[in-house]
């Protein structure tokens, strides 16, 4: 089996020092055995600050940490970029800008190249690359998977069927007691009918904090429209992603999420999420319920 190369972007904005901590030392582990059971034989992990210029919050991530991890031995074997200065300019394209510069300083490379676009709240289970990354080097048709999420312990559903207007309006917005009638229709939509013992292929819609993509697959649809500021954009690359090969969730590819919705995060994230779901619909075909 031939190695492989990896690049990993992970967007930040006033991300705590904790989570970026706790969530590249999980990657560490899940890179060295992967090292040891694919072969992986590069990495290179950039951190995209998206938080722009100001005096620096305590507890947040800063470049000054940045530079301790360069100098310790906690992510031995990867080579670190931290991309930061340029504001925040939404969370497509700042994953773009790890993908332009990556592809720009590696367009003589040979070797099989796979992307893994996170956000800074997912931790790695230690075989998740290992398996994420032999179950693409051995399907060739598969251009994305999707892992198993938790948080705290109960399962999370990244995988989605394409949505209706009604159907993001109750899991986003509704109180408890108008979801509950649409029950098995949100399930429908979650697919929590996929097993959990094997491979899915052929998923419409997966979850962007955490994708583990085909390079050149990335590298042909653009990566993320640049149009969606925040909110859409994961299901905008997925269905184009899915123009050019399968999506699949992998099981055995196991992560965990902290997540959180855009209803508890304030009125300007609602406003960004009708913005970019009008986008959204737009562009891919409205459906009403």
């Amino acid at each position: 089996m031939s190695g492989f190369a990896l690049a990993v972007s992970i967007v930040c904005y006033h991300t705590p020092r904790r989570r970026v901590s706790g969530l590249l030392d999980s990657l560490a582990i899940a890179c060295e055995r992967a090292r040891a059971q694919v072969p992986l034989e590069r990495v290179r992990i950039f951190i995209i600050d998206n938080s722009g210029g100001g005096t620096p919050e305590p507890e947040r991530f800063s470049p000054g940490d940045m530079r301790e991890l360069a100098a310790s031995s906690r992510l031995n074997g990867c080579e670190l970029r931290l991309l930061h200065g340029h504001g925040n300019i939404g969370y497509g394209a700042a994953h773009n800008l790890a993908i332009r510069q990556y592809h720009s300083e590696n367009a003589a490379e040979t070797r099989p190249e796979y992307h893994l676009l996170l956000n800074p709240d997912v931790e790695f289970d230690p075989d998740a690359l290992t398996a994420g990354l032999a179950y693409l080097n051995e399907n060739p048709e598969a251009v994305l998977v999707s892992p198993a999420a938790s948080r705290n312990g109960q399962p999370q559903y990244l995988c989605k069927r394409y949505p209706s207007l009604l159907l993001l309006f109750l899991r986003g917005f509704a109180p408890t007691f108008l979801r509950a009638p649409f029950a098995g229709r949100l399930a429908e939509y979650e697919m929590r009918d996929l097993p959990r013992d094997r491979p899915s292929s052929g998923i419409p819609i997966a979850s962007g904090c955490c994708l583990l993509c085909r390079g050149d697959a990335l590298g042909e649809v653009g990566g993320f429209d640049e149009g969606f500021f925040l909110y859409f954009e994961d299901f905008d690359l997925s269905l184009r992603l899915g123009q050019m090969g399968r999506l699949v969730h992998l099981p055995a590819m196991r992560i965990r999420h902290a997540g959180g919705g855009a209803a508890g995060k304030g009125l300007r994230h609602i406003l960004l999420f009708c913005h970019s779901a009008w986008r959204f619909f737009h562009r891919h075909g409205w459906k009403w319920l």
